[in-house]
Formats: C-alpha cells, sequence, structure tokens
C-alpha cells in the first residue's frame, strides 16, 4: 500500500472509525475482542484477529498488529503442551475428540475460556492458517527470531498433522466436518511457515492440501463447500484472495466469485454466508460483502467493487459502527426475533467487519 492510499484511506470517516473501533477493542494483552457489546463474542477468535491485524498493517497501524502476534504467540506457547499433545495423538493415529484440541478462540489474557461457559464449536484449525498467513504479511520478508520461529513449528507441524481430520468450518458449523476455506486457510498457512522458517517440509504439505482442494472440491467449474456438499459458501471467496488457492485470473476461481456474485448476493447487494442460513434469520454479512470487493478491487472490476463499497457503507450506524449482518432481507425472517431473544441484537460493532472494510478501502480502483 503506498502513502497515497493510506492517507486516502484515513481520510475517509469511515475507515477512521474503523481504525478507531480496532484499536479501541485491542486489549492490553494484544488481543482483539470479536465484538465488545455482544456477550457471547468476548473472546478473541484467531481468525477474527488475524483480519484485524492485517487490517491495521494495511493502514500502517504495524505497533497495534505486532502487539497482536506477540499475543497469539504467548497464547500459543502458554499451552504449548496442549498443541504437542493433541499433535503427537493425531500423528500415532488417533482421532482425539475435539475438546483436546487446541482452541480456536481464547480469553483476552490467552487463556482456555472456562468450562461453565455455554459449549462452543471450538476445534477449528482455520484461525491457526490465518494466524501464518497474517504473520507472514506482517513481517514483509524481515527475518525471523529464534522464539517466533520455533512458534511458527509448532503450528505448522499442528497443522500438517490435523488438517485432515473432521473438523468445525469458519462458521462454527460441522457439515460434514471438511470445508473447503478452512483448507484454504491451512494450506496458505503452511506456505507461510515454509517461507518463514526456509523449510520446504511445510511448503510439500501445503502442496498436498491444494491437490486435495482441488481434486475434491471443484465441480461444474467452481469450487464448491465440501467434497460432498455441492453449496456455495461465501467464505470460497478466500480461496483467491487472501489465500492463493489458485491465481485470481484462473477459471476456477473466476466462475467460483461470479457464482457468488449471482446466487449469494441478496437484493440490496449484500452477500450471504450460504442459502438456507438461519443465523439471525440469515441475513447479508459485511465482512463477505467487503471480500467481494477486495477480489473485484485486484482483478479491476471497478463497478463490481462500487456496488459493494456503496453497500458496506450504507449499513453503517451512525457513529459509524459496523454490524456483523443485516436482516433487511434475511433469507428466514422468523429466524431474527429468537436468536434475538437469545443472545440480544446482533453483533455491533463487528471488529472483523471494520478490518474488511479497511483492507476493501486499501485496493480502491483508481
Amino acid at each position: 500500500m503506498t502513502a497515497t492510499q493510506q492517507t486516502a484511506t484515513l481520510g475517509d470517516p469511515l475507515a477512521q472509525r474503523s481504525v478507531d473501533v480496532l484499536k479501541a477493542g485491542q486489549a492490553p494483552s494484544g488481543a482483539f475482542i470479536a465484538s465488545p457489546a455482544f456477550t457471547v463474542y468476548r473472546y478473541a477468535w484467531l481468525r477474527d484477529g488475524a483480519f484485524c491485524a492485517h487490517a491495521l498493517d494495511v493502514v500502517g497501524e504495524r505497533e497495534a498488529a505486532a502487539r497482536w502476534h506477540g499475543w497469539v504467540i504467548a497464547s500459543i506457547e502458554a499451552h504449548r503442551g496442549l498443541v504437542e499433545v493433541a499433535t503427537g495423538r493425531v500423528v500415532n493415529g488417533e482421532t482425539p475428540p475435539p475438546a483436546a484440541m487446541p482452541p480456536a478462540r481464547y480469553t483476552l489474557d490467552g487463556s482456555l475460556e472456562p468450562d461453565e461457559d455455554e459449549p462452543w464449536p471450538n476445534f477449528q484449525v482455520d484461525g491457526y492458517g490465518m494466524w501464518l498467513w497474517a504473520l507472514e504479511e506482517h513481517l514483509a520478508g524481515e527475518p525471523v527470531s529464534a522464539e517466533v520461529a520455533a512458534t511458527v513449528e509448532l503450528v505448522a507441524a499442528y497443522l500438517e498433522a490435523t488438517w485432515s481430520l473432521r473438523c468445525f468450518s469458519c462458521w462454527e458449523e460441522f457439515d460434514g466436518g471438511v470445508h473447503a476455506s478452512t483448507l484454504a486457510a491451512v494450506l496458505r498457512g503452511l506456505e507461510a511457515a515454509g517461507r518463514l522458517l526456509g523449510d520446504e517440509r511445510w511448503t510439500r504439505e501445503g502442496e498436498r492440501v491444494r491437490a486435495f482442494l482441488l481434486d475434491c472440491f471443484v465441480q461444474d467449474g467452481r469450487f464448491k463447500r465440501g467434497p460432498g456438499d455441492g453449496r456455495l459458501d461465501g467464505s470460497l471467496l478466500w480461496l483467491g484472495v487472501p489465500f492463493g488457492v489458485l491465481p485470481l485470473d484462473d477459471p476456477r476461481i473466476e466462475a467460483t466469485v461470479e457464482a457468488v456474485r449471482r446466487d449469494l448476493t441478496g437484493p440490496d447487494g449484500g452477500v450471504y454466508r450460504y442459502l438456507g442460513d438461519t443465523y439471525f434469520g440469515g441475513g447479508e454479512w459485511l465482512l463477505l460483502t467487503s471480500s467481494l470487493a477486495w477480489h473485484d478491487g485486484l482483478t479491476g472490476n471497478a463497478a463490481g467493487f462500487e456496488r459493494s463499497r456503496a453497500w458496506v457503507r450504507s449499513q453503517a450506524l451512525p457513529n459509524g459502527d459496523l454490524p456483523e449482518q443485516v436482516t433487511t432481507f434475511a433469507q428466514q425472517p422468523a429466524m431474527v426475533e429468537p436468536w434475538r431473544r437469545r443472545w440480544g441484537a446482533i453483533a455491533t460493532p463487528l471488529l472483523w467487519s471494520h478490518a474488511m472494510y479497511l483492507i476493501m478501502e486499501a485496493v480502491a480502483p483508481e
């Protein structure tokens, strides 16, 4: 990102508000809370945080991003024994129960969440791959210290052992346990580890993940959600950018993006997670709409970029806060109120929504 782009981004009031929300949502430990006003999201996900840290890098807030990476390393190292035991069990042919696996989310101080909290589908490997992606982007060619390298190798070994296990998706749902976006994040993380450590072992493992994706997740010329699940999912956008399963101009990526644009875009321009979604009625998600714009910005589709950007901007509250989703055109309107009664109003602000807005703005066609 050039200095001119950075200045332009922060000249946008919503972009400046997004930076403020991300920095206000960063705990003294360096962790990013998923949403400060939504009790169920009071934790720090590796997945959400990776995008938040990358967004701050994009706008030049490198110190804040570095603090997050420091928190990740400290949190993982505090539970090194858990990671090593889980990895070893899988290598030895076991399939440990989900509760025995490293978590997808930690408390803000890097601890495991209390047992008495509402049960959460916490076995998700994508966040560990996303951390490695964000770390490589953050370092931008700088060598890794011995301390950081030790954590990178620990995580890479964990990903190598576990990527073929069934786990929960980025949406905290099982749905067969094998998900394209999860594997794309693992692939990108292993590739990052290979470059950061100068170790071809991780690069070769990443290629095995890519081969599995290309062999089992392509149907009718586009990617699908799972080997036995032909549905579209908004998270398939990430197979192009940022995880690079294939180049953005590969016909399989182009067909996937266009299918999302055609079949998962709501009447007013927001992107749904997937058809049949019932979470808060299955509304349109800001972070996915920004993901579509991210792709369009990089591929020069100015009209598509502007449509998505205009929609995201129109969802901002008067104070500039961005929600997780909007339910104006919910797929299942009758399911909005039951979720509100259970958990309260839709998460607002959602830090991941603000992060994706900043990333999108950084690639706006000139």
